[in-house]
């Protein structure tokens, strides 16, 4: 289970969308299948008249609320960006969990990322979205219902991987080290010829190699003698001209040595051949 929490923004129609998978909409209703999970206070907040099953975008509204009535409501940094967004992804070969269980993991990561403290009435909207496969999304107003602002504790991200392994093992759920490992026993292993192909691919390479790079200041000095008076400096530069040309040389031959021993490695951007300097036209 990997838990991603992303950035704050100021409206919950963005995070709820992306929760969906789909814009938010005045005419799709949510179940309790979709909506598994939402802040204790909801019960009682509702009228009994009211209708069972709330669209897309009335639940959007509700949790927008908070931020519409408490206008002056702002964070330590003084933004009014209050919605918190919290996506959890299981491992693709996990098993499917039931509805009574995304509504475990859902009050569990609530309670961890602070935003739900048990018998606090006047704590954070929020609502636990399950409408893609193996992904719970959970989504709060940081406003809390009396105005103030809940600010999430300085290792809530600690708190949260920690609940998340917890999950993991009460659930029987795949833990996060165990699905890095399958994968990395899934990909193939570079034969040695493509190692020693990509380590000489390296040393060529006219972008970041450090043969490009000794060759370029080589040739700032040559051109920076050239402009030296005197026969000396010409000639010195000459000489360091050719040099940076050897080093292009050699360049070009071990691309193409890597070339030979793996020809899956992608060729490097061709070094450009050294531009001959031009000597400074000097009065008599």
């Amino acid at each position: 289970m990997i838990a991603r929490l992303h950035q704050r923004t100021d409206t919950p129609h963005d995070p709820l969308s992306e929760a969906l998978g789909r814009p938010v909409s005045p005419e799709e209703g949510l179940t309790e299948h979709t909506v598994v999970a939402h802040w204790s206070g909801l019960d009682s907040y509702t009228l009994d008249d009211e209708q069972e099953i709330w669209t897309s975008l009335q639940w959007a509204e509700h949790l927008e609320d908070p931020l519409l009535e408490h206008r002056f409501a702002a964070g330590p940094k003084g933004d009014r960006r209050a919605i918190f967004h919290l996506g959890v992804r299981l491992h693709p070969d996990d098993r499917e969990l039931t509805g009574p269980e995304w509504a475990e993991v859902a009050h569990r990561l609530a309670r961890a990322a602070g935003i739900e403290v048990p018998g606090e009435k006047n704590g954070c909207r929020w609502i636990a979205v399950q409408a893609q496969p193996g992904r719970l999304d959970l989504i709060a107003n940081l406003v809390r219902l009396d105005g103030t602002w809940h600010a999430p504790q300085a290792d809530a991200l600690r708190r949260l991987s920690e609940e998340s392994r917890r999950i993991e093992q009460d659930l029987r759920l795949i833990p996060v080290r165990t699905a890095a490992r399958l994968q990395a026993a899934a990909r193939p292993v570079p034969t040695v010829s493509a190692q020693l192909a990509a380590i000489l691919t390296q040393l060529a390479d006219e972008q970041s190699g450090p043969l490009a790079a000794v060759r370029g200041l080589i040739e700032h000095t040559a051109h920076r003698i050239a402009r030296q008076p005197g026969v000396a400096g010409a000639d010195t530069a000459h000489h360091l001209e050719l040099v940076a040309r050897r080093l292009h040389a050699v360049q070009e031959d071990l691309d193409t040595t890597a070339a030979r021993l793996s020809p899956a490695v992608h060729p490097r951007v061709a070094a450009a051949p050294p531009a001959p300097h031009r000597a400074a036209h000097r009065s008599p």
